[in-house]
């Protein structure tokens, strides 16, 4: 440890520190120079000296060291040495260990694996979300990477504001041992804010089978900044919008990509029953029954494929994001979620429209589109007010046009001249009509649907959301459920029953979408910020020691999927032993 009273640059202390295998230098005032020209000077510096010997099993050793304080200062300079031993070097598992540091006063411990553990969690959690820091772990060696110009040139890394969380295999040291540097950034351009604080940090942790977790304390009181470590570079752990804090020995975030597992089995046991259903049917109609042939809704098949494809594909892409979340890969799963509602928005009009549906090159065609604008409104969404006008208006005109084409069953020619066709049938049914249009109930419902998309649009036009992804899925999602109880209305309208079986499918999907919606807005991680923000959202593990909030997510929209294609595929079931030609169409 070194004080100085002096603040002239040009005539710092030097310290030199030799010893059997290093020599460590520095300077006082400690400059570190930051962003755009910023200076930053510290009066006050303590640098831990590295060991020769990791561990003291052979009992303490005689070390040589000489200490060199110069100035070239005319008058001379006044400064405080402090030399003292560190009693609590090794760090103990699950041990609460207190400490400070500064951006001028890093510190660094060491850990020893037991012989019977093979991995390690160091988790760190902080009671205010600021200063920004570095948690380092460097192998055993000499000199250690202490400092704020140099903590990334070793190691694995991890910024942090509130929480962070690493996990370490031993077989990645090869002296089963390491060194866990804590390293406090003087600057802020990158973590989300700059200002005086004073903060505890507290790494806690829970243990696991064949897995140790690390406790330490340490406390902060100095004007700090906060800077951003991403690089492209395996070292650096600080760009993943992972959630850290649950997962177990294993380093990917794993229990996220395992907790996908339930929409890739959900989706083969839908396929499953499709596929029964569909051969079923098909030996009804190789036997010529007549049921088969001339009763109940159209059976096709094709959309519920695609649909448990669908949602096999969703648990696969979300995955791989999962493997590393950021900016760049959010929309893999997203994509597959605007297919999942739109095929089944497409698969509700096939039941009572079989002969109008749209093409399958249209469909993709037009989830190609969606897809496309949902990547610009990420881009250029945020700020840029010609997107959310153009956006605005397509929207619009677009919940015009598909209320046309539902209100005439179809029958209304889509082109460049439906939005006039459909202004005059909202003159025509509404204005000169009003007391009695051509449809009543449809009319009803659509008025009710329009005004939902266009508080839609015009809620984006003015508050512009930052998550474009999320608002474009509330679109797509609000607009399936609104055509799905307009199905159901029209159904009980046109004195159709809705059996047993569907009931308590439409009832579960009810009920576990709610649980399921509950556990989504928990809102674990978020790339809206800097990695290090979104881990300040990091929780524990709630499920099995293993699985944390956004897996149960996983599950529970994984089993609210697969109950809503079931009411889908069985919602009709009652008109089997109905006439073609007395099912009504809407």
């Amino acid at each position: 440890y070194v004080n100085s009273s002096s603040e002239n640059l040009d005539y710092p202390v030097l310290v030199v520190v030799r010893q059997q295998k290093e020599v460590l230098s520095w300077q006082v005032p400690l400059l570190f120079q930051g962003l755009y020209q910023r200076r930053y000077n510290y009066q006050e510096v303590s640098r831990t000296l590295c060991p020769s010997e990791a561990t003291n099993e052979t009992g303490p050793l005689e070390q040589l060291m000489f200490v060199d304080v110069a100035s070239m200062a005319p008058l001379g300079a006044h400064y405080k040495l402090l030399v003292t031993e560190i009693k609590h070097f090794q760090l103990q598992t699950n041990v609460a260990f207190h400490f400070t540091a500064s951006p001028s006063q890093p510190q660094y411990f060491l850990y020893k694996f037991p012989e019977d553990v093979d991995s390690v969690i160091i988790k760190v959690e902080s009671e205010m979300a600021y200063p920004c820091s570095v948690v380092s772990v460097q192998n055993v060696m000499c000199p250690v990477y202490d400092l704020d110009d140099n903590v990334e040139f070793n190691g694995v890394y991890q910024s942090m504001t509130k929480k962070a969380a690493i996990t370490l295999q031993k077989k990645d040291f090869p002296g089963e041992q390491f060194f866990v540097v804590f390293v406090i950034k003087p600057e802020d351009y990158a973590c989300g804010g700059s200002f005086f604080i004073q903060a505890l940090l507290c790494i806690l942790c829970r243990k696991k089978p064949s897995t140790v977790c690390l406790l330490f304390l340490f406390g902060i009181q100095m004007f700090l900044y906060l800077s951003d470590l991403s690089r492209k570079d395996r070292r650096i752990i600080s760009k993943k919008y992972k959630i850290y804090f649950c997962g177990g020995k294993y380093e990917n975030a794993f229990n996220n990509i395992l907790s996908n597992l339930g929409h890739v089995l959900l989706g083969f046991l839908f396929l499953l029953i499709v596929l029964h259903r569909d051969i079923l049917h098909r030996r009804a109609l190789e036997a010529k029954d007549i049921f088969a042939m001339e009763y109940g809704i159209p059976k096709h098949f094709g959309l519920f494929y695609a649909m448990g494809i669908a949602l096999m594909m969703e648990g696969v892409l979300s995955a791989c994001y999962h493997v590393c979340p950021n900016y760049s890969n959010f929309q893999f799963d997203t994509s597959f979620m605007y297919m999942i509602a739109g095929l089944c928005m497409l698969k509700l009009y096939q039941t009572r429209h079989p002969d109008i549906n749209a093409s399958a090159y249209a469909a993709y065609a037009s989830f190609a589109g969606v897809i496309t604008v949902t990547v610009l409104g990420v881009v250029c969404g945020k700020n840029e007010t010609w997107f959310w006008v153009i956006f605005s208006a397509i929207h619009i005109l677009a919940s015009l046009a598909l209320s046309t084409q539902i209100y005439y069953m179809g029958r209304f020619k889509i082109d460049l001249g439906i939005f006039r066709r459909a202004l005059t049938v909202v003159y025509t049914d509404c204005f000169q009509q009003c007391s009695r249009p051509l449809y009543t109930d449809r009319m009803v419902l659509l008025i009710m649907g329009n005004l939902v998309n266009w508080f839609f649009a015009f809620f984006g036009l003015i508050y512009r959301p930052r998550d474009f992804a999320s608002y474009m899925l509330g679109i797509f999602i609000c607009n399936l459920l609104l055509y799905l109880a307009f199905y159901i209305i029209m159904k009980l309208r046109s004195n159709e029953r809705v059996l047993p079986i569907p009931s308590v499918c439409i009832v579960a999907t009810a009920v576990v979408w709610a649980a399921a919606l509950y556990f989504f807005f928990q809102n674990l991680s978020s790339w809206e910020g800097t990695p290090a923000e979104s881990r300040e959202k990091n929780r524990r593990c709630i499920l099995f020691d293993f699985f944390d909030d956004h897996d149960i997510w996983h599950f529970l929209s994984a089993t609210a999927l697969f109950f809503s294609f079931l009411v889908l595929l069985t919602l009709d079931d009652d008109l089997d032993m109905v006439q073609r030609d007395k099912i009504r169409v809407f």
